[in-house]
């Protein structure tokens, strides 16, 4: 049935403020971290058909990350259409200053929030959700939802409805869809080629899960993440790189191939979408790009005297035990209730300012009297202190030589989070006072080992990191011919809405792409409803969505991605 002539199940007055539909249904399909920098070269190659196709026939372009470009912020801004500053999700962790304690964010951190399903749902349009990350534990949506690649395991609640849990494993045994990158000495091209057929079989997956689950279930708007297109390129970027990629023929080509079975199921769903006559809206939810070396903010900030370490060997101690940890394949971030002293022997009593937290930028936090239990810089002091720190990490003091010889700035820039997102500090507590983006190249990470602040790879163990600039692909009934789109992810939610005729909601911060059509789109607004203020949402929300044993299993696959360092 068109979404435009349904019945309304609850107020009259949303009908009312309808618009002419665009789309009957809509096709989301997400390819976690990938970029033009990888795909226009093999479209050249004739390796991607069926994307090449939605160049030639719809519109296409950029799609501009969040700041940070990273995972949980970014697909959260894209189905909130909302930055980080509003919905509050900037990290994988949260760091509450009020009790120097870490927590792991899910869905029950950013309930305060309306996404594009709770909109839809209100409308009366049914939605399936499929990987998405940030959508565990499952929450009640008007439709069915299979959670995203931070699920802890299969005995989790990670399926809505229930009953549905039972149906995906008789068919899919691993519908998670983990890294599942095995290393083993001599492992060679066999183990490699078994590790990416791994992924090129997830692409698969996932095309098959959207359309058995979509077709047993019903939609109106339908999404799906290929998540494992961004760890593909974590883990093999060297082989794709121009710089290296010819250093090793065999395995270039099979991450060539891997690429073409991902193009090959974006057919199987371009087909689908065809069928029920969608449109589809291809996005990625940042780019991505090599990753070089890593930065020690925390050590650059213990040489400058705002930070200071435990002495008598605390901290030779805390890296042993991190060592052993990893050795053993255990990643305990969050022992002792998020204690991070775990892995950093901070003396708290004496230091001023310390990164809490850091995946590919650093997340600094003042220590604040009155705010953390330890702290001892004043409030009169406060705005002083961020100044100089900004000056100091932006300064010569973090200038260095890369290993070919050019010269860099560590960082490329340290924002303040009210200035960057233009939000209120009081609003989101767990904000950190500065955010320390580094160098394209680069990833900051919270530990302190060695005397340097920056270690940079050697070759053989260059991997990706991501690029704020993602893909944007659009394809359907009205969607105009255009190769110049130049998006951000906040906006894809209006976009969505619009497209179905619905009212944006006056707190989305995107715009509606109207440049995409061609005619003219109608766009009506709504007001922005009335939700919880995410000051009031408990600081620790988290954890009650994980036990011990599952943040230690959802630890260990985001270390073996670099998230938690």
């Amino acid at each position: 049935m068109d979404p435009a002539n349904k019945e309304m199940s609850g107020d009259g007055d949303l009908a009312a403020n309808r618009a002419a539909p665009i789309a009957r249904r809509v096709l989301i399909i997400g390819l976690d971290g990938a970029t033009l920098d990888v795909l226009r070269p093999l479209m050249e190659e004739g390796r991607l058909p069926r994307l090449s196709d939605v160049v030639e026939r719809g519109a296409s372009g950029v799609l501009h990350s969040t700041t940070p470009p990273i995972t949980p912020a970014a697909w959260t801004t894209f189905l909130t259409g909302r930055q980080p500053g509003s919905h509050g999700i900037i990290d994988f962790e949260r760091f509450d200053p009020h009790t120097n304690r870490l927590t792991f964010n899910s869905t029950l951190s950013i309930a305060h929030v309306r996404n594009l399903w709770t909109i839809l749902g209100e409308h009366n349009l049914k939605v399936g959700s499929i990987g998405v990350p940030m959508t565990f534990p499952a929450t009640p949506i008007n439709g069915f939802l299979v959670s995203g690649f931070e699920t802890p395991g299969v005995d989790s609640n990670f399926v809505f409805p229930a009953a549905l849990k039972d149906v995906i494993l008789a068919r899919w045994p691993d519908p998670i869809l983990k890294t599942s990158w095995k290393r083993r000495l001599l492992g060679g091209n066999r183990l490699f080629a078994r590790n990416v057929d791994y992924m090129a079989r997830s692409f698969h997956q996932c095309a098959e899960m959207t359309t058995f689950l979509g077709d047993r279930q019903g939609w109106d708007v339908l999404m799906v993440v290929l998540k494992l297109v961004d760890n593909l390129q974590h883990k093999t970027w060297k082989h794709i790189d121009p710089r290296w990629r010819d250093d090793n023929p065999t395995r270039r080509d099979i991450v060539k191939a891997c690429f073409a079975e991902m193009d090959a199921a974006v057919g199987t769903l371009l087909d689908y979408a065809r069928r029920h006559e969608a449109a589809v809206l291809i996005v990625s939810d940042h780019g991505h790009g090599s990753l070089e070396g890593k930065i020690q903010p925390n050590l650059l900030l213990k040489r400058w005297g705002y930070l200071t370490l435990v002495g008598g060997g605390s901290q030779a101690a805390t890296t042993g035990r991190h060592r052993w940890d990893r050795l053993r394949g255990r990643t305990k971030r969050f022992a002792r209730e998020g204690d991070v002293t775990h892995d950093l022997a901070v003396d708290f009593s004496r230091t001023r300012a310390c990164v809490m937290h850091a995946g590919m930028a650093g997340f600094l936090y003042v220590n604040l009297a009155g705010r953390q239990p330890t702290g001892i810089v004043s409030p009169e002091d406060y705005e002083a202190l961020r100044e100089e720190l900004r000056d100091r990490f932006l300064g010569s003091e973090c200038q260095t030589m890369t290993p070919d010889g050019l010269a860099v700035r560590l960082f490329s820039a340290v924002h303040k989070p009210e200035e960057l997102w233009n939000c209120r500090r009081e609003a989101q507590p767990w904000m950190p006072d500065l955010i320390l983006m580094p160098h394209a190249s680069l990833a900051v990470v919270r530990r302190i080992r060695g005397q340097s602040p920056i270690h940079w790879l050697p070759d053989r163990r260059i991997e990706g990191t991501h690029r704020p600039e993602g893909v944007f692909f659009a394809l359907g009934p009205g969607i105009a011919v255009r190769r110049d789109v130049d998006a951000g992810l906040a906006d894809c939610a209006p976009t969505v809405l619009a497209m179905l005729g619905l009212p944006v909601p006056e707190d989305m911060e995107g715009r509606v792409l109207s440049e995409l059509f061609q005619g003219p789109l109608a766009v009506k607004r709504a007001a922005a409803a009335q939700v919880e203020s995410p000051a009031s949402v408990r600081l620790d929300a988290a954890a009650p969505a994980y036990s011990e044993a599952e943040l230690q299993r959802v630890t260990e696959r985001l270390s073996d991605l670099g998230y938690l360092e």
